[in-house]
């Protein structure tokens, strides 16, 4: 097996690097398309309707992708990604009608999707089980850096005010950028699968998805999971709209969310000393509460810099969810059928995607724009009470290792 260590060990490097410029690419755009929006005339409505659209066509695509890699070679799912992203993008940026615009997002989420599959299915399969743990941290903090710099850029080049010709028109340059950055993930996408995968593939009988779900720790690894998601991606959709409801400039909002994403990085970093002070379950349970709160608090009419420091701390609790709930799946799903388990959750976590920025709207129109913000504490609250009661069974070191050779013991890594 070539040599997967970090750094500078070929293949990891090379995905991290495509993996940042997509993940920018995309951090960058969906802010811009809120924006874009409120330019050509959109309520609240139609910003949830649009921000749930980039989900829908994941939300069918997810389980058969996902089954593709297990059988298949994932290096292709990565260029195909690029396409989708830079085109979605694009063609965003040249809409004149939210229909469009509406359309064209949910392309640009098909070809997130794919390169995540694709990208996480390589360092699943390329790593020894060893050093999966490493490099699978090593490759989510390469996609938190893409959330950094993305809001940031979006925010610099959109113009706020009370003029809609003149959001929509720099709205529209920031996604033309967002464009070529995601296209500047080519200039590493080459030799990054191994012609012979490291990992082996095992012949398990199929476990029919029924019968996944109901297993003990399960749905709550999905809850989890769809209420951290959703949490970011209301963030991501509507703090454009919170910022012009309050008069802060999109600079200012590009700045706050990057200040999000770097306090999930920071989260990340201290992960596993976490886990050893605290416990999973602990950890898992207490920051989504805490998450909770934050969210329904930046319903209230807070200065600046406050919402700077819930936003931090918010970033802070956000960063734990994904992670543990990949692990609290893993741990609890059935040892042949972890990898159709991981599959429901990326098809669960799409489904909040669409279900809830959909529902944003809806209570936004009826209850005002901080209202959404309410609705994702509950979302949280309810999730961690999911947790506590109905946490994943422990397993003993010599039955920690799945089917894939993965050590499931420490927290992998999000998908987006």
């Amino acid at each position: 097996m070539a040599d997967s260590r970090w750094p500078g060990r070929g293949w990891l490097l090379r995905l991290v690097i495509a993996f940042g410029f997509a993940q920018a690419a995309v951090s960058m755009a969906r802010p811009a398309v809120s924006y874009r929006a409120l330019g050509l005339g959109a309520d609240e409505r139609a910003i949830g309707v649009i921000a749930g659209i980039y989900a829908l066509l994941p939300l069918f695509a997810a389980v058969p992708l996902g089954r593709r890699t297990d059988h298949g070679r994932c290096a292709p799912l990565l260029p195909v990604g690029v396409v989708l992203i830079a085109g979605g993008c694009a063609l965003s940026g040249t809409a004149n009608s939210l229909t469009a615009m509406a359309a064209w997002s949910g392309v640009m989420g098909l070809g997130h999707l794919a390169f995540v599959i694709g990208a996480q299915s390589i360092v699943a399969r390329q790593s020894a089980p060893a050093e999966q743990d490493r490099n699978f941290g090593h490759f989510t903090i390469g996609a938190s850096l893409g959330q950094l710099i993305g809001p940031i850029a979006a925010g610099a080049l959109v113009t706020g005010g009370a003029h809609g010709d003149a959001m929509a028109r720099t709205s529209a340059i920031a996604l033309l950028v967002s464009a070529g950055v995601a296209a500047l993930s080519f200039v590493s996408l080459w030799r990054i699968e191994h012609a012979e995968p490291s990992a082996k593939k095992t012949a398990a009988r199929k476990v029919p998805v029924h019968r996944i779900l109901r297993t003990r720790g399960v749905p709550a690894g999905i809850l989890i999971s769809l209420a951290v998601l959703s949490a970011t991606d209301i963030l991501t959709a509507y703090l454009p709209v919170i910022g012009e409801h309050r008069g802060i400039a999109p600079s200012v909002i590009g700045l706050l969310l990057s200040l999000r994403a770097a306090a999930t990085i920071a989260c990340r970093l201290v992960m596993t000393p976490m886990i050893r002070l605290v416990g999973r379950t602990a950890l898992l349970v207490s920051t989504c509460l805490v998450a909770g709160l934050l969210c329904a608090g930046i319903a209230l009419p807070v200065p600046v810099w406050a919402l700077a420091v819930m936003l931090a701390v918010l970033g802070f609790c956000l960063g734990v969810g994904q992670p543990l709930s990949m692990t609290t799946v893993v741990q609890a799903a059935p040892a042949e059928a972890r990898s159709t388990a991981l599959a429901l959750r990326l098809t669960g976590n799409r489904l909040g995607q669409v279900a809830t920025p959909a529902s944003a709207g809806l209570i936004a129109g009826a209850a005002g724009i901080g209202a959404p913000f309410v609705m994702l504490g509950v979302l949280l609250a309810g999730a961690a009470v999911l947790g506590l009661r109905r946490p994943a069974p422990s397993l003993s070191p010599a039955a920690s290792t799945n089917v894939t050779g993965r050590d499931v013991r420490t927290p992998l890594a999000r998908e987006n």
